[in-house]
């Protein structure tokens, strides 16, 4: 039985339309030496279209996982099982926002988002502040980044196991959606 990847993706990206996102753009990235593949889909919550936030989400394959997980199933006609972990894939999900006027203090909303997001979406904040020539030329930008591990059985048997994650996802995204306006230039 082969492996077939782009499907799950289609999957997710209507799955994501079912927890209040909007799917903007997916690009597919095919490496021909190695035939690694990546997908990137861009979503924004429902509720804020609009902006300010963007949020990436992003999965890499690599091809020798494709081709043992492609054995595995091979080998039998049951649904293989994964307690080892072999199988595991990690998708990012990136939020950003435009430069920010009045920075957020990162403690604080690291704590906050970690609260949201769980043991199942641990998230990474951190903040780049770049200075131009002049003094005024500063800008303050905010990178929120999550991380999910799920098994290719699961994506491929289990569909529903990014429901949880998706729903966390969507909850840090209307947090960060609802403390930019006290973080953005509104001038």
């Amino acid at each position: 039985m082969p492996v077939d990847i782009a499907s799950t993706i289609t999957y997710l990206k209507d799955h994501a339309l079912e927890h209040g996102f909007h799917v903007h753009d997916e690009r597919h990235f095919i490496e021909t030496y190695t035939l690694r593949q990546s997908w990137e889909i861009d979503v924004h919550p429902a509720e804020a279209c609009a902006g300010p936030l963007d949020l990436h989400i992003a999965v890499d394959v690599d091809p020798r996982l494709l081709l043992k997980f492609e054995d595995a199933l091979a080998a039998s006609d049951d649904v293989p099982e994964d307690p080892d972990g072999d199988y595991i894939v990690t998708f990012y999900f990136n939020w950003s926002l435009p430069p920010l006027e009045n920075p957020p203090d990162l403690i604080v909303l690291s704590a906050e988002v970690a609260g949201i997001g769980g043991i199942d979406l641990p998230i990474e904040v951190s903040s780049v502040e770049s200075m131009g020539a002049l003094a005024a030329a500063q800008d303050r930008r905010l990178s929120v980044v999550g991380a999910a591990k799920r098994s290719l059985v699961d994506l491929m048997f289990r569909q529903d196991s990014l429901c949880e994650v998706l729903d966390r996802v969507h909850e840090v995204s209307i947090h960060l959606v609802e403390q930019a306006d006290n973080w953005i230039d509104q001038s």
